[in-house]
């Protein structure tokens, strides 16, 4: 029994590599069905996005398996020189990039489009793990917690130049790697949450001083309920202070930091503004088609939004309208299902590593998949602003494809090695 968990086989999550492949499955077959071509009906036909799409999930295969039979300190030694690669491509594009869509973030390379911000996730995991295990002797401190924010806002910075903020976004998502390691306490997250929600507020509520007036009414409540305690009356009023700045400055930051299809996307989840022909467009269709797929759905390759090209982006950012419209409720549920228990898994990888390289780099990976993964399906039924962002192993495209499965697979065989030390 030993010598079959020691070996190469035994070693590695078989579990985690189904759930990945089930969903690269799941991809390929409902890319074929939102961009169906009646001309070229084959799966496999490279003439189509469908066909290309069989390559990339080809190739991730290949990559995957090579990386688990790659020595991990490989990746640990380079983890410094693949961020710099990475950096000099998100430069490269900004100089030669091809521009899609209002953002310069593909690299041509022949028919192939590279987009370096996929890898860049990839990467800023990377160093960051390496970073903070070289940190993990000492008690977590400011300096150590700003030059790992400097290690994820650097790309951040490029990202954005392109622009791409939805990719940009997704960076942020590593809080949860500070948060798990001690660098950011829970009152921080608590106070980032509520930061969220007072944004919110204070976009909704028609005028700014009724906000004012209720935060003024349970800051008094508060300082009165610990009139006796001189230190939570300091900190509340500070807070409130804090509180009353940060209302004050939303107006300004949402009408000179936004971009206008960034506020009119916004402006149309919170109900503020109505434009189905317009703005509202994308998520108007998405709603439509996921809703017209009721319980069961209508079958595959029977979609009719999704044949008719009623909705934009349908094998990319919008993947999702064709499972909901052809798979329905069930089929939605299902794969939401299988994501839910592959990040679990990821979690329970996490919580079982032996160094702290390892378990920084399996809660990167965990945090940039759910990411990806809440904001994408969010987007599709109007929970959130529509960003642009791929739903990991189910959009079309390589480079999406080949960053999570490299994401992946490095946490994998990461817990290979672990595996292997234990049973020494």
């Amino acid at each position: 029994m030993n010598n079959q968990n020691n070996s190469f086989f035994g070693r590695i999550d078989w579990i985690t590599i189904a759930l990945w492949l089930a969903l690269c499955i799941i991809g390929l077959f409902n890319i074929h069905a939102a961009v169906f071509n009646p001309e070229h009906p084959g799966l496999f036909n490279m003439e189509t996005n469908y066909g290309k799409q069989s390559i990339y999930i080809f190739t991730a295969i290949i990559i995957g398996f090579s990386i688990l039979i790659i020595d991990q300190r490989f990746f640990i030694s380079a983890a410094p020189i693949i961020y710099f690669i990475v950096v000099l491509l998100l430069i490269t594009v900004l100089i030669v990039g091809r521009n899609v869509g209002g953002n310069q973030a593909w690299i041509p390379i022949g028919s192939f489009r590279l987009q370096p911000s996929e890898f860049a996730k990839l990467a800023t995991c990377l160093l960051l793990a390496v970073y903070l295990n070289s940190q993990s002797s000492k008690t977590p401190n400011m300096q150590s917690l700003l030059i790992g924010c400097c290690i994820v806002l650097f790309p951040v910075f490029l990202v954005m130049l392109q622009p791409d903020t939805g990719s940009a976004l997704a960076f942020f998502s590593l809080i949860f790697v500070f948060y798990r390691e001690g660098y950011v306490s829970t009152k921080f997250m608590v106070f980032g949450g509520l930061a969220i929600v007072l944004f919110v507020l204070a976009l909704l509520v028609p005028n700014e001083w009724i906000l004012i007036i209720s935060l003024t009414l349970i800051a008094t409540i508060s300082i009165y309920l610990n009139r006796q305690k001189r230190k939570h009356i300091i900190n509340i009023s500070v807070l409130f202070l804090a509180s009353i700045i940060y209302v004050l400055s939303v107006d300004f930051v949402y009408e000179n930091v936004l971009q206008s299809h960034q506020r009119n996307r916004i402006d149309i989840i919170l109900g503020k503004m109505d434009d189905p022909r317009g703005q509202g467009y994308n998520l108007n269709q998405s709603k439509i088609a996921i809703g017209s797929g009721q319980l069961f759905g209508k079958g595959y390759l029977q979609g009719t939004q999704t044949k008719y090209n009623f909705v934009p982006e349908q094998s990319t950012d919008f993947i999702f309208c064709t499972i909901g419209e052809e798979w329905g409720f069930v089929g939605s549920v299902t794969l939401i299902g299988i994501y839910i228990f592959l990040l679990l898994r990821i979690i329970n990888i996490a919580e079982r590593q032996r160094t702290t390289f390892a378990r920084v780099y399996a809660y990167g990976v965990a945090s940039i998949l759910f990411f990806h993964f809440f904001i994408n399906i969010g987007m599709t039924i109007g929970i959130v602003p529509v960003i642009g962002i791929p739903l990991p192993f189910i959009s079309y495209g390589g480079s999406s494809l080949w960053s999570f499965t490299i994401l992946l697979f490095l946490l994998l065989r990461f817990d290979s090695a672990r595996k292997g030390i234990n049973q020494n």
